[in-house]
């Protein structure tokens, strides 16, 4: 894929060397030059010094052959103008923008665009460790799913394949957390108490898969 990032800072580094070595075409963007030493030696993608927001630079970058668009700069603001122009102007298929402020997450979704919130995802990781709560949702939003995680200590559920408790084009485990290892599942895996289910469910399916699961 042809992926492009604006925002060089800590996330956006790491990403971009992830998906580089994943053998993706990666066009990074930063106002900085500095920025780029955070990728090393081993980054096989472009750098471009410049304005992210800038309708040319994009054009620079590649964007008429973009397939996703990262905006993941330290400021909201610049993040929304970048993704607009990626969404609405150049047509990209999927465009990501890092929020910091989580009140601003509902307008950005307003726009149409799929929203990340480091600030959201820790707040309720330690709010989960701190209540020791069953359930999480909404840590991050994937266009119209949500991705959540269940501590499965119902007995309704202990000792039954991944295929009995998924609910069909609603909600799917997709990773489980067993002690300190982690399981990529099949439909035949073997769900045992204590166990973390990490999942996608559709947004409109949340209620109905807290009731299935007594949350």
């Amino acid at each position: 894929m042809y992926i492009i990032i604006i925002g060089c800072g800590r996330v956006g580094s790491e990403l971009a060397k992830i998906l580089s070595d994943d053998l993706h075409d990666v066009v990074i963007i930063d106002k900085q030059q500095s920025a780029f030493r955070r990728l090393g030696d081993k980054f096989n993608g472009l750098t471009l010094c410049g304005n992210g927001c800038n309708s040319q630079m994009l054009k620079t970058a590649g964007i008429d052959k973009c397939d996703i668009l990262c905006a993941l700069t330290n400021g909201d603001n610049t993040n929304l103008m970048a993704a607009q122009l990626a969404k609405d102007i150049f047509k990209v298929k999927r465009v990501f923008a890092r929020v910091y402020d989580p009140q601003r997450a509902q307008i950005y979704r307003s726009f149409g665009l799929e929203i990340i919130s480091g600030t959201m995802l820790i707040a309720l990781m330690i709010k989960d460790k701190i209540m020791d709560s069953r359930f999480t949702s909404s840590l991050i939003d994937i266009g119209d799913l949500v991705f959540v995680r269940i501590k499965i200590d119902d007995s309704r559920f202990t000792g039954k394949p991944v295929r009995d408790v998924n609910i069909k084009c609603e909600f799917s485990i997709i990773s489980i957390i067993r002690g300190e290892n982690s399981i990529l599942p099949d439909a035949e895996t073997i769900l045992e108490c204590n166990d973390i289910a990490l999942g996608l469910v559709k947004r409109n399916s949340l209620d109905r898969v807290k009731k299935r699961f007594k949350l």
